[in-house]
């Protein structure tokens, strides 16, 4: 089975296959360029824990990877944390985590550290540019490096969540339990690589389904392993389970739960019940059969601990059963910066030979996470309206795309050592002052700045430019040139 994804070892300069599963994973080289690799000492580390990339740089406001992506497609991204002690503390750093221009969570692996396990996240989302970015950030609990051992980012099918606006929300994992297993199933059994982690309620007993099933007409596409046990009662009474066990915050979730009748398919009489999530009706008399069913809600509110109730039709005379549970929180997006504006920044940043390390990802959101340097209009959709880049030793050259940031008011890049000529700007007509000085700038003055009726000020000296002061400029009204 083909997994239509990139499996990423953060810190690691060799691929590594994982045995259990086949699947391998590529070093992070090329995904993101800030940060530093180490690897751990401790013995028998499952091989993608084993290294990380960390994040010494206290003055970057994120450190981002960025991956290709088909716009409009729907991804499942999963971060994985290991501290090992990487940098001689004891305890892990708490910091951001950050996808496109929204901030998803706060990492914190400390409970999970000092029970000897790693830690994951997810999120499934939508790509709204041909890009998919995920950062981490700083944040006022943050004392040493943040770190990160290795993110999935995995293909979804078109049918799968799309009960959600996943333009205006992104779905956090909050539980994914198969009821009765002993083992988590992911990949192969799940080939969009899902864990399904095992789930057991000590008042319940634990029944196996006779029969295998399809699983390809569910719009989840839940794995058919997911089926194959459940949870009951030995008697015809109600079935209660708090499932998640955690307390969930006040908002509001996709939940979408599983049954299969477990029986073989001889028998006459199916299992009906209602089921209940915390005292409020979810769905009424529930017709479960072999061929199995899902009921879901893509917008239910949730708060403190969960209790599902399975209560059996007054006629039943079998208890009810649950196999398999998904729950999501519901993250309202953030917003992204206008795409024109975020290719044109990209192509800035590729023109620079040593851009600053928090170019990539959005370049304006979330706005205390913005790119160096850059400063944003307050829409939903920000544009870039300033670029303040003086001195921070930028060398390579000024590409043209600076011509498409049609809202800047602002160019300031002066006491840097950028060579090459300085682009046509008769798009830019909103600006205001232009700051070049003091760096390596070759070539006449652009004549298209004579087109820009705001301009008050031109600062050019200490290049080595030639030819005249293009004659419109010279005597302006109102404008400053020096």
């Amino acid at each position: 089975i083909y997994v239509a994804g990139l499996l990423i070892n953060c810190g690691s300069d060799v691929k590594q296959t994982v045995p259990e599963t086949g699947l391998t994973y590529i070093p992070d080289d090329g995904f993101t360029f800030s940060g530093n690799k180490t690897s751990l000492d401790a013995k028998n580390l499952f091989p993608i824990l084993s290294t990380l990339r960390y994040f010494p740089d206290k003055v970057a406001r994120k450190y981002c990877y960025t991956f290709q992506a088909i716009e409009g497609s729907k991804y499942l991204v999963r971060t994985i944390y290991y501290y090992g002690g990487f940098d001689g503390g004891k305890e892990p750093p708490v910091f951001d985590q950050i996808v496109g221009g929204t901030k998803w969570s706060v990492v914190n692996t400390t409970e999970d550290y000092a029970n000897g396990l790693s830690s994951y996240y997810e999120i499934i989302l939508v790509a709204h540019i041909k890009t998919l970015s995920v950062c981490i950030a700083r944040n006022n609990q943050t004392v040493s490096s943040p770190f990160i051992s290795a993110i999935e980012v995995i293909s979804l099918d078109d049918s799968m969540y799309n009960s959600t606006d996943l333009g205006a929300y992104a779905l956090v994992t909050v539980a994914r339990s198969s009821f009765g297993n002993k083992d988590t199933i992911s990949f192969p059994e799940d080939p969009y690589y899902r864990l399904w982690q095992p789930f057991k309620d000590d008042s319940t007993e634990v029944v196996s389904s006779q029969s295998s099933i399809t699983t390809s007409e569910f719009w989840n596409k839940p794995p058919a392993k997911a089926f194959a046990t459940a949870i009951t009662m030995s008697t015809t009474k109600k079935l209660d389970v708090q499932w998640p066990l955690g307390l969930l915050p006040s908002t509001r979730y996709h939940v979408s739960l599983y049954f299969r009748d477990d029986r073989n398919s001889k028998t006459n009489t199916w299992r009906v019940f209602s089921i209940l999530v915390n005292g409020k009706t979810f769905y009424s008399n529930l017709n479960v059969t072999t061929d199995g069913v899902t009921v879901y809600a893509p917008n239910w509110p949730l708060s403190g601990k969960t209790l599902i109730s399975l209560i059996p039709d007054t006629k039943s005379s079998i208890a009810p059963l649950i196999n398999a549970g998904e729950i999501y929180q519901l993250m309202p997006l953030g917003g992204r910066t206008l795409p024109q504006d975020v290719m044109a920044m990209e192509e800035l940043a590729r023109g620079f030979d040593n851009p600053p390390l928090d170019w990539s990802g959005d370049p304006c959101l979330p706005r205390e996470n913005s790119w160096t340097g850059v400063s944003c209009s307050q829409e939903k959709m920000p544009r870039i309206i300033a670029l303040q880049l003086t001195n921070l030793g930028l060398t390579g050259i000024l590409a043209p795309t600076v011509n498409n940031l049609t809202a800047l008011h602002h160019l300031w890049l002066g006491d840097n050592q950028i060579s090459g000529s300085i682009p046509e700007m008769n798009s830019v007509a909103q600006l205001e002052t232009l700051h070049l000085e003091s760096n390596n700038f070759t070539g006449p003055i652009p004549r298209s700045l004579a087109t820009l009726q705001y301009l008050r000020e031109i600062f050019l000296q200490h290049n080595k430019l030639d030819g005249p002061i293009p004659q419109e400029l010279q005597g302006r009204k109102g404008l400053h040139i020096l």
